[in-house]
């Protein structure tokens, strides 16, 4: 794909190699030198900002989503090109995500970037999607809280999100409203937001009706079966003043399965920032080049007509669910069956084992989940063959966690 304002690879390599000083730096063997490289200063002019709803943020339409990078160079030089907003969570890499966010954060000054991090409290009930004890959603949320800020070595956060919610009971959760509205009130957390990958429409509203959340961080892609109402609840949003950022611009991975129909991911990023209430984005590159394509886009997000007819030919072949939850009617088990079809996008898509089997573990579904089943009743509104995925993915709840990535 070609694009606009191309950064050369001579600059690149000099970002790279900072980037790399600038993670020594952060590991204590250089102290009191923090490099801070902008090599073109206009670029960061040249980006396409927006306002994240009432906030005082402003943003260009491109931010970076940390969590599938581990090379701090990458961060180091996403930052120093002009991207601001960095995403993670609590339980990214098993927390060490954000720890190696607070060791190359430290040589920055604190208003040189915004940080968004994310906490899933204790006490879920995946099935009823409600928070069942009040207590230990409090304690367990203040306590992964208190974790993520001790690896982040932050006094605050730009943004804290509620973590992966699919319903409007849980989205309004007392307990949980409640402990995120102290933090505010304690500074430590400028503004307050819930995360969904799927029931979007649901959660967006809840969000709006709540009068507290001030973000909404949702899956939006060229993909979604539901995009009207997507549309619909996004506008409804940014009326409310609520800032929106896309994730999932790219519908779970550039490719299927065995790597056929490949998804250009700048054709598709750029396709979720023609809505003007999509404030952002913060795609998951892990490599200079997927970064220097994704800085392209934030200079210019017009559509080729290349890649108007590239959208429109695109094959629903791919590994993203919409998380609609009919098929879960239709099982004779009620498996939990998009969360198992997130397991499997993980997997394939991200090369993120852990991250799946960790998704599995919670879910508690065994390897022989379809053996009982002489059929499958589900009919898959975007044709997933379910019970074949089912099966492929259960598999990983037999391999040792050493062998996982």
């Amino acid at each position: 794909m070609k694009t606009q304002g191309h950064v050369n690879r001579r600059g690149f390599l000099r970002t790279t190699l900072l980037g790399a000083a600038g993670s020594v730096a952060a590991t204590g063997l250089v102290r009191g030198n923090p490099v801070l490289l902008k090599e073109n200063p206009e670029d960061e002019q040249r980006f396409i900002t927006r306002k994240l709803g009432k906030t005082d943020i402003v943003v260009p339409v491109v931010s970076m989503g940390v969590m599938r990078a581990d090379n701090p160079g990458l961060v180091k030089a996403a930052l120093d090109k002009g991207m601001k907003l960095l995403d993670t969570a609590h339980v990214y890499q098993g927390g060490r995500n954000e720890e190696m966010l607070g060791k190359l954060l430290k040589d920055y000054p604190r208003n040189a970037y915004y940080l968004a991090t994310k906490v899933k409290p204790d006490g879920y009930d995946k099935k009823k999607g409600t928070f069942t004890d009040a207590e230990k959603v409090k304690s367990s949320f203040l306590n992964k809280f208190n974790i993520s800020m001790k690896r982040l070595g932050l006094e605050y956060v730009d943004i804290l999100y509620l973590h992966a919610i699919s319903t409007r009971e849980a989205t309004l959760s007392k307990p949980v409203l409640e402990v995120m509205q102290q933090l505010k009130k304690e500074g430590r957390t400028r503004y307050l937001g819930v995360s969904t990958h799927s029931h979007e429409p649901e959660v967006i509203q809840a969000a709006i009706d709540s009068g507290v959340y001030d973000v909404v961080l949702v899956a939006y892609n060229f993909q979604q079966t539901h995009r009207e109402a997507m549309d619909k609840a996004i506008e409804n949003a940014a009326k409310a003043g609520l800032g929106i950022i896309a994730m999932k611009t790219m519908a779970g991975g550039r490719m299927n399965k065995n790597k056929e129909h490949p998804v250009k991911a700048g054709t598709a990023l750029k396709w979720a920032l023609q809505n003007p209430n999509v404030t952002t984005s913060i795609p998951g590159f892990t490599t200079f080049d997927q970064l220097e394509e994704d800085l392209a886009v934030a200079r210019d997000v017009a559509l080729s007509e290349e890649e108007k007819n590239e959208l429109a030919l695109a094959t629903h072949d791919t590994l993203y669910c919409d998380g609609c939850a009919q098929c879960v009617a239709q099982c004779k088990k009620s498996l939990p069956i998009p969360d198992l079809m997130r397991a499997y996008m993980y997997t394939y898509g991200y090369r993120e084992t852990r991250k799946a089997r960790d998704l599995l573990d919670e879910l508690a579904v065994t390897p022989d989940a379809c053996a009982t089943c002489d059929e499958c009743t589900v009919n898959c509104v975007k044709d997933f063959a379910v019970a074949a995925k089912i099966t492929d993915i259960t598999r990983l709840a037999d391999v040792p966690q050493e062998f996982l990535t």
